[in-house]
């Protein structure tokens, strides 16, 4: 008698299956046999290993800079500016066809090469002064406005209790008189 092992059922279908079915049920068959060595410890072990690298994907793709999408919330729309949209002929008056064909392509040509060579000379200093600023920022309203703010919300607690009452005691009974006696003025306006 054996102990601490566990007996499976199995049941078996003596139906006609083609080869390829028989090849699938084999595969699988052996891939149960190949989990069943395994201890429990390495099972785990392996999905945890999947479960990071699907983490590992998706923190990547939160991270990583969108190279397609530079504009998501449409911030710069006021740029998509367009040869059109700048030099436009009237039907009056027309340029020769081929002046107009060069006039924009040079146009593209150079907003595109003038953009990416002031780009390449400022876009890293100015990225590194935007977040040494907006680092500076965050740590001077997270350690110093708020908590400064909230002392100052604590410490005058009372003083809001008493200007409130204040306005209730003194202001808000003069200005619901003169309400009540200006609802009774009435003004009528006649043609003459």
């Amino acid at each position: 008698m054996m102990r601490g092992v566990d007996r499976e059922e199995v049941d078996i279908d003596l139906e006609y299956l083609d080869d390829t079915q028989q090849q699938q049920d084999f595969q699988q068959q052996q891939q149960l046999q190949q989990q069943s060595w395994k201890t429990p410890l390495e099972t785990v072990l392996e999905e945890e290993e999947e479960e990071e690298e699907e983490d590992v994907i998706s923190t990547q793709s939160d991270t990583r800079p969108l190279i397609n999408e530079r504009d998501p919330r449409q911030m710069n729309e006021c740029l998509k500016v367009n040869f059109e949209d700048v030099i436009a002929e009237p039907e009056s008056a027309h340029s020769g066809d081929r002046v107009w064909i060069w006039s924009h392509a040079l146009f593209e040509v150079s907003r595109v090469w003038f953009y990416r060579i002031v780009t390449v000379l400022l876009a890293v200093p100015v990225s590194l002064i935007t977040g040494v600023l907006f680092g500076i920022l965050s740590c001077f309203h997270i350690w110093l406005l708020t908590p400064c703010v909230k002392i100052t919300l604590l410490n005058t607690g009372w003083l809001q209790t008493l200007w409130s009452s204040v306005l209730d005691t003194f202001v808000l009974p003069v200005i619901q008189s003169a309400a009540r006696c200006y609802s009774s003025i009435s003004v009528r306006l006649g043609q003459e």
